[in-house]
């Protein structure tokens, strides 16, 4: 950790509804985790489905500390438009980065260890691991 900076995360779903629930479940099941700085870009700016290059961009920015920035997405479109984004090299802040895990599972492991103070190796770490949580 630098400074007390906490890595910011991002979820990133077709449904504002999806990003903002798993949102605030990610941050209740951490405790609270109230320092943790976690931004929901679902949908459409209109409010529709889908996902949108300004929501998910606005979103990072907002969360930015200066530490590193999770992205973690639900599928199809949100992983072609974060890696988009990526890929253009000055639409997301610095040290902002994809992360391949479960959606709600890799939030949860993601918040929970961004509010210890981990940086974003061990934030992303946590996150897909979650891939290996079983249910029976």
């Amino acid at each position: 950790m630098s400074d007390g900076k906490l890595v910011g995360i991002v979820l990133v779903s077709h449904s504002a509804e999806v990003a903002t629930s798993v949102a605030e479940l990610a941050k209740g099941l951490a405790g609270g985790a109230t320092a943790v700085p976690v931004a929901a870009a679902g949908g459409t700016e209109g409010g529709g489905l889908g996902t949108s290059a300004e929501l998910i961009s606005a979103a990072a920015a907002s969360v930015d500390r200066g530490v590193g920035v999770a992205l973690l997405t639900d599928l199809g479109s949100a992983v072609l438009t974060v890696k988009a984004l990526l890929a253009e090299g000055d639409e997301l802040p610095d040290g902002a980065r994809l992360v391949d895990a479960p959606f709600v599972e890799g939030a949860v492991a993601a918040v929970v260890t961004a509010a210890t103070g981990a940086d974003l190796e061990a934030v992303e770490a946590a996150a897909v691991e979650a891939y290996s949580y079983r249910k029976v």
